[in-house]
């Protein structure tokens, strides 16, 4: 009998960011898995529903795509998250899979880890993203989502990590959790930082890295820091373009097959 493999991201509505991270993901789990049925699904039903509203483009949920494996008599699946933390939207996997598996009790449903879950996930990333030798006046930022799930303190821990491993001008801040951009800007002052390169710290270089992180508009981070007499050089690129990030989610999944 085949088996299965679902890759499972949050998703994303801009088609670019879509197939340099997620798909450039999917094409190695594809090429690796050749005798697998590859199945994508996107957790944020938001986003399924803006792309078939938007471009008549369908994406599967969890739940379809497990209905998907299904139809196609496919009883072994592993189901690899794409996710950075194991917060709300792993959760939510969690409990589909429960219920599909409540219904159908003769499958077995394996769930792979997100980015960031055992500590030695953590060095792997911030080796695999090969940052070069800041100036003693260049400062990077990255930008992660942030979550009022418990695990929002995994971003602490990460840029505690960068430090750990040398990178003392190396920040972590967060759109929608406890590290606040505004709380890092007197540091730099204090360390007379004068340049700072954003980045994203998300699986894609979406929404929030091109309107929150990088656009001229007031809100922005980079107007934010530019208002602050900072000079701010914002990199457009997702993590899942990252070969060495994409390496770890490749690990996270060949652990559970």
């Amino acid at each position: 009998m085949k088996k299965g493999i679902i890759v499972a991201s949050f998703g994303t509505s801009y088609e670019k960011a879509r197939k340099l991270s997620i798909e450039s993901i999917e094409n190695r789990i594809k090429e690796k898995y050749k005798d697998y049925l590859v199945l994508r699904a996107f957790t944020s039903q938001m986003i399924i529903e803006k792309l078939k509203k938007r471009d008549n483009y369908i994406v599967n949920n969890i739940k379809d795509a497990l209905d998907e494996m299904k139809f196609n008599g496919v009883k072994d699946i592993y189901i690899q998250p794409l996710h950075i933390i194991p917060g709300h939207e792993y959760e939510k996997i969690q409990k589909q899979v429960k219920i599909f598996l409540n219904q159908n009790k003769d499958y077995s449903i394996k769930i792979g880890k997100p980015l960031l879950y055992d500590d030695k996930d953590y060095k792997k990333v911030v080796r695999g993203l090969g940052l070069l030798a800041l100036k003693p006046d260049e400062a990077i930022i990255f930008m992660g989502h942030g979550t009022d799930h418990e695990v929002d303190k995994s971003y602490e821990k990460l840029e505690k990590t960068f430090k750990e491993e040398g990178y003392e001008n190396v920040f972590v801040a967060t759109v929608e959790g406890k590290n606040a951009l505004e709380d890092i800007i007197p540091i730099l002052k204090d360390r007379e930082i004068e340049k700072i390169i954003l980045r994203p710290f998300m699986l894609v270089a979406g929404d929030h890295a091109i309107n929150d992180m990088a656009s001229k508009e007031e809100d922005s981070w980079r107007s934010i820091l530019e208002r602050e007499g900072f000079i701010v050089e914002p990199i457009l690129q997702g993590l899942g373009e990252v070969k060495a990030i994409q390496d770890i989610y490749m690990d996270h999944l060949k652990n559970i097959i």
